[in-house]
């Protein structure tokens, strides 16, 4: 039923009743996992496997070797669950949440996705092939249970459980309530942006609120968070507009000036900039410093040099690329990465959700946002790889100052396309384990942060490719999502006023 509630994106409702059943389970399944027999292993393997991941999901420790007494004398999955199609589904599904040093379970977690993956193409039942070919591309830990596709969401087993229809319908309501309160806010994000002018300032920037607006839909999905969503879009969107000055139209020596003025953090310094410049630099002084008093009277801590010095590394970040482009010469992959991270402009992101969140802001918190945490570093990585792997199939998404992708393929000579991409694809998974562990370990000197706060930057991370979808024509998911919200406003209210304040729609 846990598994179920969160499917459906109902786990906010029930998190306490939630917290107190996986604690049961989780004292069982160290036992549970000592002593299979042979007539109900099968089961075993699918019931551990979920309690596993369930009680993970929870940071309680639980040891990967639980996974120990389903395996041969070689350490491989023993052959007798190799057609057990549920206990491989919550196998490959527990072994998305693997941390650093849990080789075994990564590798266990990938046999199982080949064996899953055969199964697939033998299968004459529609429906299960469909379960199967859900399971591999949207693993419940790494997509977001609003925008991933409910048919074929359930195996056989569960549809005839008597409490499936009440939380389906259950899941119907709160979605209906939540993109009531989202196309609110759609308007918001639209009469804000058009009332900032820098739309018309800068025509030849991006004008997307709402697409930019979708990150923040996206990470936080609980209704409660309204205003925290408003707020979050407000600074996303000032990324996009300062990647496009460094990365479009600005030129060396404007970005310079433009630089030096962040740097400073000073209105006076912006008198040499050209007037689009001035623009954008006074929107984001004044967006900086009412983001920092609205948190102060909210939650009585002043966040302002925390959010200039992520802004500070940001543009510092935007400039490196900008040196690249300007000299032709890509850095090495090391350093191409390094910088990364930074320029995608995540960590911004994060810091501003930390402090309009709330929770666990303290001196050894704030601290570790000045810098850059792993919580926050891993996914970044994770964002950043993920978009040159997938940008790189795509010669219109190719980027100006190159890719991790190509740099790699710069520093080893010879290396095959194929062979790059899967060096890429390892760096992925140890971010995702990086991101675990910080997530989920039960104790972590590095992460005194809240689970309100590692819940979102897991969100940001099973965003991307709910955001970017490079392997086809057809739109993104999120994209799509927001259009028939557009579309099914029955009455036209939001798109009637949206449409009278001329703000742009997707």
């Amino acid at each position: 039923m846990i598994d179920m509630i969160q499917r459906l994106g109902l786990d906010h409702r029930f998190e306490e009743e939630i917290q107190e059943t996986v604690r049961k389970h989780y004292l069982e399944l160290e036992t549970q996992s000592h002593g299979c027999t042979d007539h109900d292993d099968h089961r075993q393997l699918s019931e551990v496997a979920m309690q596993f991941r369930l009680s993970r999901q929870q940071r309680y420790k639980v040891d990967s070797g639980v996974f120990e007494n389903f395996k041969d004398m070689k350490g491989r999955l023993s052959q007798k669950f190799w057609g057990n199609i549920e206990g491989l589904i919550e196998l490959f599904e527990a072994s998305q949440l693997s941390m650093e040093g849990e080789d075994d379970l990564e590798e266990v977690g990938n046999f199982a996705y080949h064996l899953l993956s055969s199964w697939r193409s033998r299968f004459h039942d529609h429906h299960e092939a469909n379960v199967i070919a859900n399971t591999l591309k949207y693993p419940v830990h790494k997509s977001l249970p609003r925008f991933t596709p409910r048919s074929f969401l359930f195996p056989k087993s569960q549809l005839d459980n008597g409490w499936l229809m009440p939380l389906q319908n259950l899941s119907q309501m709160d979605t209906q309530i939540v993109n009531s309160i989202n196309l609110q806010e759609i308007y918001a994000v639209s009469k804000w942006w058009k009332g900032l002018g820098l739309a018309k300032d800068m025509k030849f920037t991006r004008d997307e609120p709402i697409k930019w607006y979708m990150w923040s839909m996206a990470c936080l999905t609980d209704a409660c968070f309204s205003e925290e969503r408003i707020e979050i879009t407000k600074p996303l969107s000032l990324v996009y507009i300062i990647d496009d000055i460094f990365d479009v139209y600005g030129s060396m020596d404007e970005l310079s000036l433009f630089l030096d003025a962040v740097n400073r953090w000073d209105l006076g310094a912006t008198e040499q900039l050209p007037d689009y410049m001035k623009a954008c630099f006074k929107a984001l002084y004044d967006i900086t410093n009412e983001f920092s008093i609205k948190v102060q009277n909210k939650h009585g801590w002043n966040p302002i040099n925390t959010l200039i010095k992520s802004w500070v590394r940001l543009c510092n970040a935007f400039w490196e690329e900008a040196k690249w482009f300007s000299s032709g010469k890509l850095p090495n992959a090391e350093e191409y990465l390094k910088n990364g991270i930074v320029s995608t402009g995540v960590h911004v992101c994060l810091v501003h959700a930390f402090f309009i969140l709330g929770q666990g802001i303290n001196k050894e918190t704030v601290a570790l946002m000045d810098g850059f945490p792993i919580l926050v570093s891993s996914t970044s990585t994770i964002l950043r790889l993920c978009d040159d792997l997938q940008g790189a199939e795509d010669n219109n998404k190719a980027g100006k100052d190159g890719s991790y992708l190509n740099c790699y393929m710069m520093d080893h000579p010879g290396v095959s396309e194929e062979t790059a991409r899967e060096h890429v694809k390892r760096l992925i998974s140890h971010a995702w384990k990086c991101l675990n562990k910080e997530c989920f370990a039960s104790s972590s000197s590095s992460n005194p942060f809240p689970s309100s706060f590692a819940k979102y930057c897991l969100n940001c991370a099973r965003m991307v490719p709910m955001m970017y979808s490079y392997d086809d024509c057809s739109p993104s998911r999120l994209e799509g999502h927001v259009k028939s919200l557009l579309g099914g406003d029955n009455n036209g209210t939001i798109r009637e006023r949206i449409r009278k304040d001329q703000a742009p729609v997707l």
